[in-house]
């Protein structure tokens, strides 16, 4: 099964997706697994991207 989500969160990124695309005014700037694409860019913007060292919070606990 296939799913795409877009999204800001960068730490659920890291957590569920297999591949990521950064995109800039519609346009794919950059593509690969989340650490290529989150922590090797070689865009100055996406390393500059405000959440991109966030980190996944924990899934809360069931009661």
């Amino acid at each position: 099964m296939r799913m795409m989500v877009v999204t800001h969160e960068v730490g659920f990124t890291r957590e569920v997706a297999d591949t990521v695309w950064f995109l800039d005014k519609g346009r794919i700037i950059e593509s690969g697994t989340p650490p290529e694409v989150l922590d090797n860019s070689s865009h100055e913007w996406l390393r500059s991207f405000p959440s991109g060292r966030v980190r996944a919070l924990p899934a809360p606990s069931c009661s």
